[in-house]
């Protein structure tokens, strides 16, 4: 059990911030839109990267700087275009209040949510670097536990986050929270975007 609480304690660290799959998540959840869909996809995302790191991928991915550059741009500019989308809902007073009761399509679900949650670098420095690293102290079944205990985390927690948000439904009844979610979402978006946008371009040569 020690190295499971372990994993679960660390994973926990690593997964329970302010970013943008976690922003995606809970505004979803307070629309009460594919409440168990999204955060199954997210937990699932991590618990294979979690599962690469902790079978030495890690290593291989620390060695190659190019993998966290072109992740990075493609990160950002997804990360801009998607704050830009939620800026101009924030503003479109009347087509977000109708919008906030129509579901997207599982496949436009889908496809943002494995955006979200792969095109950040960050994922894999937390998920298969770090926590990769950290798994390779443990010896022989220990190492996989140890990676259990933080999947665990990631599931609690985004789900959670969904289905918690849908608590929050009453708060948003009112136009104004919709458009300050909106921009909140924005600028979270925004600021992942400009902190994961690569500036070591001597990483290219």
């Amino acid at each position: 059990m020690i190295p499971f609480l372990q994993g679960f304690g660390i994973g926990a660290g690593l997964i329970i911030a302010i970013g943008a799959q976690n922003s995606f998540v809970l505004a979803q959840g307070v629309r009460k839109q594919h409440i168990f869909l999204i955060p199954f996809i997210c937990s699932l995302c991590d618990a294979l990267l979690i599962a690469a790191g902790a079978a030495g991928v890690g290593t291989f991915v620390a060695s190659k700087p190019h993998i966290a550059y072109y992740a990075g741009i493609g990160g950002a500019l997804f990360l801009f275009w998607y704050g830009l989308k939620s800026l101009i809902s924030a503003f479109n007073g009347s087509a977000q209040e109708k919008g906030n009761h129509v579901k997207n399509g599982v496949k436009t679900i889908i496809l943002t949510t494995l955006a979200l949650s792969l095109l950040n670098p960050h994922v894999y420095l937390d998920t298969v670097v770090l926590l990769g690293s950290i798994s390779g102290q443990f010896e022989g079944m220990t190492r996989f536990i140890f990676a259990l205990g933080a999947c665990t985390a990631s599931f609690v927690w985004f789900f959670s986050l969904s289905y918690g948000g849908t608590l929050l439904e009453p708060l948003f009844r009112k136009p104004f929270s919709w458009k300050l979610l909106d921009f909140s979402i924005c600028i979270v978006m925004w600021s992942i975007a400009f902190s994961i946008w690569p500036r070591d371009y001597q990483v290219m040569y």
